[in-house]
């Protein structure tokens, strides 16, 4: 009988197709912020707000992948060889192991870049 009531009970809470509740976004995303500055524990967390431990840990971790990355800006340098070294030859070696040499550095980056298309 007490399946029933609840089943007759609306609170209003958006539920999926499993009858399980539905958080939006922003309210994940409060849960979160508040996880993080309260210093509580994520299972003490989801206990205090009425979340599933496994969700809100999953919460926790999605919304720490969306983070900004850092971006460190790329810095070139231009480099005068001596031609007894540009004469010995250049190496390139591929993530996959390929290891090509070469006495001319714009043909080898030529070939890198035909390599990887």
């Amino acid at each position: 009988m007490g399946t029933m009531l609840a089943e007759l009970v609306d609170t209003g809470e958006k539920r999926d197709t499993r009858g399980r509740r539905v958080t939006i976004a922003a309210r994940r995303a409060e849960l979160v912020k508040a996880y993080r500055e309260s210093g509580l524990t994520i299972a003490e967390m989801a206990r205090r707000e009425g979340v599933k431990y496994s969700t809100f840990a999953g919460w926790v971790k999605k919304s720490g992948r969306r983070a900004e990355p850092r971006r460190v800006p790329v810095r070139f340098a231009e480099v005068n060889l001596p031609v007894p070294l540009a004469a010995a030859g250049f190496e390139v070696r591929l993530p996959d192991g390929t290891v090509l040499r070469g006495g001319d550095p714009t043909g080898l980056a030529a070939l890198v870049r035909a390599l990887k298309g």
